[in-house]
């Protein structure tokens, strides 16, 4: 299989007919990254300002933009200059939000907004532990923030003003990781994801399911050989460009690239055309147990 699908489309609120949607849908439940090569988020001339690193507090490792709250965090700019940075980065996470809906309508109605990400500073050669060191391949699992079992969908586009590439590597499908690390990864310790959950340390309860995800991903970053072995394809995302995928499922790897946005939603098992392609739906099966209660 292909690690991408190209789907035309040059506006976020592009309309697609009936037969491009059903592509995309089989592609993206499948654990293929769909690629919008002429789909760029433009920046205004005022919103060019922020194209620099100096936006970051340089102590976390993107600037965060929660839209439910309205709240934005790691950047260093105060006042007018902070609520023009908020006003860009949340017109592209509306702007993220059409174009979902627009491609997926099957997921608009129980669609759930994560945070948005500005990421001015360059990917490559950020030091950080292995476990922060997206620069390794893994799948996505929040370690403070448990899913339940729901789904980590993500759209991302580089707007690097200088024509530079978001470079990727791109790995195995979720199922052969999932067979290559679970024999390795323990059942939770007995009141552990109580204690977690009490002291504050995860915002809900972490469910079997989140334990062996973040496992998994730990995994698969500390493992050297994996890392440099197994099968993998190296790709790069122009400037100018979009794409998105369901980063629980898709192994990958930011290598390289600065001046980058991104817009994470969660999408409940339940809504999914192939709901038995789904990490959870996966995990369940290789380990012959229920890992997330009620789906969802």
């Amino acid at each position: 299989m292909e690690p991408l699908e190209s789907i035309d489309g040059g506006r976020f609120d592009a309309v697609f007919d009936e037969a491009q949607r059903a592509r995309a849908l089989r592609a993206l439940e499948a654990g293929q990254v769909l690629y919008f090569s002429h789909l760029a988020f433009a920046l205004t001339e005022d919103e060019r300002r922020f194209l620099s690193p100096g936006c970051a507090d340089g102590r976390s490792k993107n600037i965060s933009y929660d839209p439910q709250a309205g709240i934005l965090k790691g950047t260093v700019l105060t006042g007018d200059e902070r609520a023009r940075l908020q006003a860009m980065v949340a017109r592209f996470a509306q702007g993220a939000r059409v174009l979902v809906e627009g491609l997926f309508p099957r997921y608009t109605p129980h669609l759930a907004m994560g945070r948005t990400s500005y990421r001015p500073i360059e990917a490559k050669g950020r030091a950080s532990s292995y476990r922060k060191d997206d620069s390794r391949l893994h799948v996505d699992a929040f370690p403070s923030r448990p899913s339940g079992g729901r789904r980590i969908l993500r759209v991302f586009s580089n707007v690097n003003p200088e024509g530079r590439g978001r470079e990727w590597r791109l790995g195995e499908p979720f199922e052969v990781c999932a067979r290559r690390f679970l024999p390795g990864i323990r059942p939770p310790l007995p009141g552990q994801r109580w204690l977690l959950k009490a002291c504050g340390i995860t915002s809900g309860y972490r469910s079997d399911y989140d334990h062996y995800m973040l496992a998994l991903h730990n995994a698969m970053k500390a493992d050297e050989h994996f890392q440099r072995h197994c099968p993998q394809y190296e790709v790069t995302f122009p400037a100018g460009t979009t794409w998105m995928a369901f980063t629980d499922q898709v192994s990958h790897a930011a290598m390289a690239g600065q001046y980058l946005l991104e817009q994470t939603f969660h999408v409940s098992v339940q809504d999914l055309a192939r709901p038995e392609g789904a990490p959870l739906s996966v995990l369940e099966r290789l380990l012959g147990r229920p890992l997330a209660g009620a789906r969802g």
